[in-house]
């Protein structure tokens, strides 16, 4: 019975292995053990710390010493002081291009090797670049080097040279230098100064092509604020689309573009965009044109030229729509948005109509055109009160069998000081295209004046000096008239009523 008693129960899991005999304490810290364990440590190459083998002289081998436990100490803060001063200056430079160093508040000791941390400050933040170029050696701060006889001074021709080449290197980083590493350039004064001359006439040209091309439309081309203006009235449905260039002038760009639509009127299928040039150059001498003009004298500001340009524009949509009101032959205004005057289109299917100079006209067609320019002038002086100023076969189009006038910006009311000047400047123009076309029934010049203007000034006789005695009794006439304004206060001719005019963009931007 007690052997059956004994029997182990079999494992439902198996056949289980039997347990590892136990194993005294004492035997685990026996000393063969513990001898075995010494042995096997010792097999492992030994890491000694290098800060410790600085420190530690040959004859201290244990820390007893209360000294070199704080250098020990004293070496952990520090390291860590400067562990912590690189990822400050890390963080406070950040991304920026120009750097701040710490180094000079690192705590710096001769056995610290560059190469032993990952966090070192590379060679290319520090002052020692091992791939910097040598500069060439030049004289000393006290101006000269040597003794005797071998004395150099600063003045030295080799010396200045190499001073010279080295300077280059303070020029504009648009100049190109070249690359003269390893080679022992000398620049003479000469050369140097002519350098540095043109290296600053360069920068002033460079500054007045970025001015200019941001503020000025030249020919073919406008200035990046035009071209906003002109993409908004794409964007906005004025216009259709803008095709090209058609024509250039002193003072203005046409181009060519297909209407769109407007709320207040219709706009024609096929319109041009003049574009007023926003270089003051060809305005300094026009203002004489504008600035005694009765309808913006309140307006003109000679120190303000940019404004200038805009009542240009402003001054020919007026002219034009009086120039409607009359019937006369001319484009119509659709839209004045700053310097930017949209008409109607003078010619057809994208073909604009050839000017008076160069149309191809019969005998009966130049008589005829003759005729209809003496009719003009007579309606823009008498009903539209206004005086071309600038007429010529340059600025008439002959489009369906009539005459058209165009570029009317600098026309002027008759009461204007210079106005019979520049009648007769016109009559003169109109008087000498015709003759030489052949017209024999185009009138002289001061025939053609008198009808215009409805004087009777006399023709004198001579006619050497017939165009002197002439301009001089129109001189007359305009000082008595400039006197009797100034002591009546009150103009000798009509004054009109305000000009209506097509509809204006506000101006939201400058």
């Amino acid at each position: 019975m007690d052997q059956i008693g004994l029997v182990t129960p079999k494992s439902p899991w198996g056949h289980v292995a039997p347990a590892a005999p136990a194993c005294s304490l004492t035997d685990v810290m026996s000393e063969q053990l513990a001898n075995q364990l010494t042995e096997e440590d010792n097999s492992f190459p030994t890491l000694t710390d290098p800060a410790a083998d600085l420190l530690l002289s040959d004859e201290v081998s244990e820390t007893t010493s209360d000294q070199v436990l704080a250098k020990m100490l004293q070496l952990q803060f520090d390291r860590e002081f400067d562990d912590q001063l690189r990822r400050e200056e890390k963080r406070f430079n950040g991304d920026s291009k120009v750097s701040i160093s710490f180094e000079n508040y690192r705590m710096v000791h001769p056995y610290e090797d560059s190469d032993s941390s990952e966090d070192e400050v590379d060679w290319q933040d520090t002052k020692h670049d091992p791939y910097k170029a040598d500069k060439p050696q030049t004289t000393p701060r006290r101006g000269f080097s040597g003794k005797g006889k071998n004395i150099t001074t600063k003045h030295d021709a080799e010396t200045c040279g190499r001073k010279n080449t080295a300077r280059m290197d303070n020029f504009a980083p648009g100049v190109h230098i070249g690359d003269g590493l390893g080679m022992d350039l000398k620049l003479s004064n000469q050369v140097y100064n002519s350098l540095k001359q043109h290296c600053y006439n360069e920068q002033r040209r460079s500054a007045r092509l970025h001015e200019k091309k941001e503020h000025s439309t030249a020919e073919q081309a406008v200035d990046p604020r035009t071209r906003l203006l002109m993409y908004k009235m794409v964007n906005a449905g004025v216009l259709e689309n803008i095709n090209g260039c058609i024509s250039t002038g002193k003072e203005s760009v046409v181009f060519h573009a297909d209407g769109g639509s407007l709320e207040e009127q219709p706009v024609p299928s096929e319109v041009v965009l003049k574009v007023f040039k926003t270089t003051l150059n060809e305005f300094k001498n026009r203002d004489r044109y504008i600035k005694d003009d009765y309808r913006f004298i309140d307006r003109f500001s000679k120190l303000n030229p940019r404004k200038v340009i805009r009542l240009w524009a402003e001054k020919e949509m007026h002219n034009l729509t009086r120039m409607r009101k009359a019937e006369i032959p001319c484009p119509e205004v659709v839209l004045l948005k700053k310097h930017i005057l949209v008409m109607s289109f003078i010619g057809k299917d994208h073909i604009p109509a050839p000017k008076l100079k160069d149309a191809k006209l019969g005998s009966e067609e130049m008589k005829s055109a003759f005729y209809q320019v003496l009719h003009m002038m007579q309606q823009m002086y008498q009903e539209c009160n206004l005086v071309h100023a600038d007429l010529s076969e340059y600025n008439m189009l002959w489009h369906e069998g009539k005459v058209w006038l165009i570029d009317v910006s600098q026309s002027i009311e008759p009461r204007h000081p210079h106005a019979l000047e520049f009648l007769f400047r016109d009559c003169r123009n109109v008087s000498t295209f015709f003759q030489k076309r052949g017209v024999s029934e185009a009138m002289t010049v001061y025939e053609l004046f008198n009808a215009v203007s409805g004087m009777n000034i006399p023709i004198p006789p001579d006619e050497d000096e017939a165009e002197a005695e002439f301009i001089s009794e129109i001189m007359a006439y305009e000082k008595r008239n400039e006197d009797h304004v100034q002591r009546r206060g009150k103009k000798t001719f009509h004054v009109t009523s305000e000009d209506g005019g097509p509809p204006l963009i506000p101006d939201s931007d400058d």
